[in-house]
């Protein structure tokens, strides 16, 4: 799998970006120490000055590719996204029963993130850390409803209803599979963020993982629908 996910284009929507930074080694350098900068402290403080300040360029050319922090943070968790989405699919390609194609599923949107080494400028595992504290605010805007028909969260959306799928191929009488799946995934950033931060409210730590909280979740929640 690692071969193939080296050779993948990861595809965002257009309208995200002004210049696709993909294509460039500045557009690169952008994306490798937004990354590690959000990280370190935190999206409010955020800023495409201290970013500029960072890689050495002025603020003016990272405003050549976003033309707001907003966008940015948009544009990493497409690529987060996508990125999930492909190896999702691998896990569940060529695997005939239903529940162990979900059970996989599930595993590679819960579990905790490694870096992939083939992605030179993306640090997945750091990235994970960002989208477990931050993609809500990609979500939680105003203008929410606008990016919404612009296509901005279509990938996001998508690795929802391929899991929306397979559920419905092991219970079709489940009525609830869309609620379960965004559960699943957004449930899991959440968990991961009490685990680490608030870990008096949530039985995840270091030997209990989101990942088994959500398989016995699912396993028993569908058993009740026969």
């Amino acid at each position: 799998m690692n071969t193939i996910l080296s050779n993948l284009k990861i595809k965002v929507n257009e309208k995200i970006y002004i210049k696709d930074p993909e294509t460039s080694a500045l557009g690169k350098k952008i994306l490798k120490y937004s990354i590690l900068l959000i990280d370190e402290i935190g999206f409010e403080n955020f800023t495409f000055k201290k970013l500029g300040e960072k890689i050495g360029s002025n603020e003016s050319s990272i405003y050549r590719y976003f033309e707001s922090k907003h966008k940015l943070l948009v544009y990493l968790s497409s690529w987060y996204w996508c990125w999930m989405e492909y190896k999702m699919v691998f896990a569940t390609t060529n695997i005939s029963d239903p529940k162990e194609r979900l059970m996989n599923a599930i595993k590679v949107i819960t579990e905790k993130i490694i870096d992939d080494q083939n992605t030179e400028h993306i640090n997945e595992a750091i990235m994970n850390k960002i989208i477990i504290a931050e993609f809500t605010k990609t979500l939680h805007t105003k203008e929410v409803d606008k990016e919404n028909k612009e296509g901005y969260f279509l990938i996001y959306k998508r690795v929802i209803n391929r899991i929306v799928n397979i559920i419905n191929e092991v219970n079709p009488k489940y009525p609830f599979a869309k609620s379960l799946a965004s559960t699943i995934v957004e449930g899991s950033l959440h968990q991961h963020y009490l685990a680490e931060h608030l870990q008096t409210i949530t039985d995840c730590n270091e030997t209990v993982t989101p990942t088994h909280f959500y398989i016995s979740l699912v396993e028993n929640v569908l058993k009740q629908y026969k």
